[in-house]
């Protein structure tokens, strides 16, 4: 507990009473002077902390703007953006996919939907370009078929 850099550890060590050495580890980052190194420290015991302790209780003991401020913390909240937007991105090609079959050909089979459902954003950018030249529902399921291969 005397060494802040091992404090992330100490939240792993083995105890009687868990609760009481992670409310120890709180009290001893509290205590660091510099701001930056008291962070950084704060981020990485709690997520050390999160592998053994509830979510709860870590949340308890520990400020979350400190994590919030983490670089790992940023990081892995943009990715999740990222990921977000890409989904959103992807229903939304989808569903006009889909409305643009359907006004062309009427109802689509389900098979043949749920085949289009599984298409990655650029094969679904890339028929809904192609769907521009089909004469008939036969052409969406030989285009699907060689996307296949």
């Amino acid at each position: 507990m005397t060494n802040p850099a091992l404090l992330p550890l100490a939240t792993l060590a083995r105890t009687d009473s868990p609760q009481d050495l992670l409310e120890q580890v709180a009290t001893a980052v509290d205590m660091i002077e510099e701001r930056d190194e008291r962070q950084n420290i704060s981020a990485c015991v709690q997520v050390l902390a999160g592998l053994r302790f509830p979510k709860n209780l870590v949340r308890q003991l520990f400020r979350e703007e400190v994590m919030k401020e983490s670089v790992i913390y940023q990081d892995i909240l943009q990715k999740g953006l990222q990921q977000g937007e890409e989904r959103e991105k992807k229903q939304e090609a989808l569903e006009l996919i889909l409305r643009l079959l359907t006004r062309r050909f009427g109802a689509i089979e389900p098979e043949i939907q749920q085949q289009i459902r599984t298409l990655s954003i650029t094969q679904l950018e890339e028929l809904a370009e192609a769907l521009l030249d089909f004469s008939n529902p036969s052409d969406l399921v030989n285009y699907l078929a060689n996307i296949s291969r």
